[in-house]
């Protein structure tokens, strides 16, 4: 295949068309498009931030339009996805679980995810919370009552929690399903019976083959990705295996985009897909409203040298710092991050509250932009069971005034 070149706007519009988000979806989502959309991502980031849905039910939303939620914690219950640590704390497609065995088998590797001092310190303990579960089944840390005196919170977990969470990175234990979002652990082998029957270690992938499967899943969930994109994906640790061997192989392809110094990679599944793009024929025409935690923008350089967008998620900064809002939510539109939107909300009052919303600066506000915002903001609020939605401030100001008649608007004519 001759080596593509491609415009910016048309890596933008590969690199939407294989996250699932290039055009409108035409049809109302089944269980199994959750699966399959996990799936053509590679992983689904967790957070458990609700102020609106809770990351991974917004970004599934992104794609797929409204369906219920409980058909994530379905597919984790029915052993289709399991847990672990991939980009960070993600659902993962539980044919991928191989992949993630030699992290387990090693966890001392994997940071302040493994406190190997807790281990060491308390090994006793742990080993006696797992003969428990071995005895008695699965548990959440609530089953624990706090003995230590502390409140609790991120960084102050009682050691039954941190203790389980030393077993699950170890993949001593698994997350057999979620009861109101909280993880409920149990032994691996039970939740690998029910999941991958007849699991055994001999079948894990080599550390070379796991590598490489590594980058060719980035690339083809990315679409098209430079060399310095591909570790973040899986956070894959070093040695790295270098994309040009597997170009060698045939495995992926090599394009330019113009402008850019580097060269970009593709999978060949997405080669009939890549010579579209590079005549200009895939048209962005998707308008959507997407999580801090999706995989478009999780990583802020990425985000940055493709779409020109520089993102930074500020709830964990000082509220006096922050410039654009505590759980900003990127705006996609055709093609484009064209903003983003502090949002809330208040589903007892059935309320959605734009508390905030910058527009990037030299976005052409036209009547079609306006609409198309206005209808993904209103398509949002709904799913969230909240029909009215209030504008705050924005960026430029006198936007407010034109999002909000075009949100009442919609409104009436739902009616």
């Amino acid at each position: 295949m001759t080596e593509l070149t491609f415009s910016p706007a048309a890596a933008r519009a590969l690199h939407l068309a294989a996250q699932g988000l290039l055009q409108p979806r035409r049809r109302k989502a089944q269980k199994a498009d959750l699966l399959e959309a996990i799936r053509q991502m590679g992983v689904l980031q967790i957070d458990t931030i609700h102020v609106v849905a809770r990351s991974p039910f917004l970004v599934l939303w992104s794609r797929l339009g409204d369906y219920p939620q409980a058909w994530l914690e379905e597919l984790l219950a029915e052993g289709a996805l399991f847990e672990y640590w991939a980009h960070e704390a993600c659902f993962v497609p539980i044919e991928d679980y191989g992949l993630y065995r030699h992290r387990m088998a090693d966890p001392g590797a994997m940071g302040w995810k493994y406190p190997a001092a807790w281990m060491a310190e308390r090994r006793a303990e742990v080993e006696a919370l797992l003969e428990h579960i071995r005895a008695n089944g699965p548990v959440r840390s609530s089953d624990f009552e706090r003995t230590d005196g502390k409140a609790g919170g991120w960084w102050e977990w009682k050691p039954e929690k941190r203790s389980l969470e030393v077993l699950f990175t170890a993949g001593r234990l698994m997350i057999a399903r979620r009861h109101n979002f909280q993880r409920v652990y149990d032994l691996a082998e039970r939740v690998l019976e029910r999941a991958l029957p007849g699991w055994d270690d001999a079948r894990m992938p080599s550390m070379e083959d796991t590598r490489r499967t590594f980058v060719l899943k980035t690339v083809k969930a990315l679409g098209l990705a430079k060399a310095s994109w591909i570790a973040d994906y899986f956070r894959t640790r070093p040695p790295r295996l270098d994309p040009d061997i597997l170009v060698a192989e045939g495995a992926l392809l090599r394009a330019r985009v113009q402008g850019w110094e580097e060269p970009v990679y593709i999978h060949p599944d997405h080669a009939a897909l890549a010579v579209s793009a590079a005549a200009g024929a895939l048209a962005a025409s998707a308008t959507a409203i997407l999580s801090p935690f999706d995989p478009v923008v999780w990583d802020r350089r990425r985000a940055l040298e493709l779409f020109g967008f520089d993102y930074r998620l500020e709830c964990y900064t000082p509220a006096a710092k922050r410039r654009y809002g505590y759980f900003t939510l990127p705006i996609l539109r055709r093609g484009a991050l064209v903003g983003r939107v502090d949002a809330k909300a208040h589903r007892r009052e059935g309320v959605f509250e734009l508390k905030a919303l910058a527009l990037e600066p030299g976005v052409r506000v036209s009547e079609r932009f306006v609409r198309d915002v206005a209808a993904a903001l209103q398509r949002c609020a709904g799913w969230h069971g909240c029909p009215q939605v209030r504008t705050g401030a924005t960026e430029p100001p006198g936007f407010a005034a034109v999002l909000q008649a075009a949100l009442d608007s919609s409104i009436k004519e739902a009616a």
